[in-house]
């Protein structure tokens, strides 16, 4: 039914059980995993040469978290023989990030953790997981 299966992290506990719960729907489906982390742009522009010492920093420790979270979506597929495959892309707007994803790998369904924020939380932070659910033109999959 699934040949690749999107699956998108931002290296918390929750992307984590959602790359399990793929890895085990891979399996089953005989699809590819696909993973991949969204880095925000440096959020702030500068003068001079501390600007360019801030960017530096500021993408190699966000490298650093998406290579720990892709790793861990890795570890899940490779313990269940499942293909893998990931990336790491920057967007200034996360949703965005992952859809173009999933429409330029091919994918046919995305697998996401969510926080289930509500009320005024919801409102002011926003839900990714949301906004995915409304512009993905593929089934979305919301493991909580």
């Amino acid at each position: 039914m699934f040949k690749k299966i999107l699956v998108p992290s931002d290296g918390s506990d929750l992307a984590h059980k959602a790359a399990e719960f793929a890895a085990d729907l891979a399996k089953v489906h005989g699809a590819e995993v696909i993973g991949v982390y969204v880095i925000d742009p440096f959020p702030y522009i500068g003068i001079g040469d501390a600007s360019a010492v801030g960017l530096q920093a500021y993408l190699s420790e966000a490298k650093q978290a998406a290579n720990r979270s892709l790793e861990v979506l890795a570890d899940s597929c490779k313990q269940r023989g499942v293909a893998f495959a990931g990336d790491t892309i920057e967007r200034s707007v996360v949703y965005e990030g992952i859809t173009e994803t999933a429409k330029a790998e091919g994918c046919d369904l995305i697998v996401m953790g969510s926080h289930g924020r509500k009320g005024m939380e919801a409102l002011f932070l926003g839900s990714v997981a949301q906004k995915v659910l409304t512009h993905a033109k593929v089934p979305v999959l919301i493991v909580k």
